[in-house]
């Protein structure tokens, strides 16, 4: 019998081999790692023909019914995380696909959160590239100390970032669509309401899941309610804010600022206005690219690859 065929997708920093032990695997399966993304569904559909096992990382390569019902000798999906909403899961049960997740850990992420706060309230992004032209400062930089976090989501990731920032001396408020008052008291966090939430904020987190309910739940209106110098900060999912309306709001000025590590497009277009609007700071979703986070990825991949191989041969 020909070995399996295995494809490993987007691995940007080629280090999908070296995160975990793949020796096991590749006594039985033949692997292919890909370093690149194809954004192209036709073109995806056609790399991924041969393969018998898809390994993707978080979203970055959606596999919707479209693609699925195109891959017949498709048997199993390996993702990254426990949860990934790119994968239409009905359309691989009816294949008879396996689709199986891995750990995570949700504390990259919330660093993540706080190295974009302080990176855009104290301007480093601008006054390092300052430095390596050969200068020196070039703003003020902002306090964090009495100043107002805004939480949208106090999960998770929402709790560490509002556990910080209570450290910073800051007052921190929350809201979403399910947190009642003893939740946010429990985490040491004023409960409010939404509008109560973008009004008084002088940093606005996102920490909610995507989902229908949420998909747009940062729109003209909640940005509209914002002090002009406040800044919104997303490290969740990009089409949680209206992308257009946050655009054109940091065009007219009317927020100090956005740190954003997550986008709607991803990879963001090389001539999307948040790779050059001077009030923000943007990062290409690295919230979840750290090593320890990768070597729970890749190794619990390996293990389910194995485990799946042994149940159906």
């Amino acid at each position: 019998m020909s070995p399996l065929k295995i494809a490993i997708l987007d691995d940007y920093q080629r280090v999908a081999r070296s995160m975990a032990d793949w020796s096991e695997v590749e006594k039985f399966a033949e692997l292919h790692v890909f370093h690149d993304h194809e954004p192209d569904e036709d073109r995806v559909v056609e790399r991924l023909l041969p393969f018998d096992v898809v390994c993707v990382m978080r979203e970055r390569t959606p596999l919707p019914r479209s693609v699925i019902e195109r891959l017949p000798r498709l048997r199993m999906i390996a993702s990254t995380g426990p949860v990934n909403r790119s994968i239409d899961r009905r359309a691989a049960e009816e294949r008879g696909i396996s689709v199986m997740a891995t750990g995570y850990a949700s504390q990259p992420a919330a660093e993540m959160t706080w190295a974009l706060i302080l990176g855009s309230v104290r301007h480093l992004a601008d006054d390092a590239a300052s430095m390596r032209a050969g200068g020196w400062q070039t703003k003020l930089g902002g306090d964090l100390a009495g100043q107002t976090l805004g939480v949208l989501g106090l999960g998770r990731i929402g709790r560490q970032v509002a556990a910080v920032g209570a450290a910073f001396g800051m007052h921190v408020i929350a809201w979403s669509q399910n947190l009642t008052v003893e939740k946010a008291a429990e985490s040491g966090v004023r409960h409010v309401d939404k509008e109560e939430l973008f009004r008084t904020a002088d940093i606005l987190t996102v920490h909610v899941l995507l989902s229908s309910r949420t998909e747009g739940l940062v729109g003209e209106s909640e940005l509209a309610l914002m002090k002009r110098s406040a800044r919104l900060v997303n490290t969740s999912r990009g089409p949680i804010v209206n992308e257009s309306a946050l655009v054109a709001a940091l065009r007219r000025g009317e927020l100090a600022g956005a740190a954003l590590d997550v986008y709607d497009q991803e990879p963001l277009p090389a001539d999307h206005p948040f790779r050059t609007l001077p009030n923000v700071l943007a990062t290409p979703h690295v919230g979840y690219v750290t090593e320890s986070l990768y070597r729970t990825f890749y190794g619990d991949t390996v293990k389910n690859v194995l485990a799946w191989a042994a149940e159906h041969g």
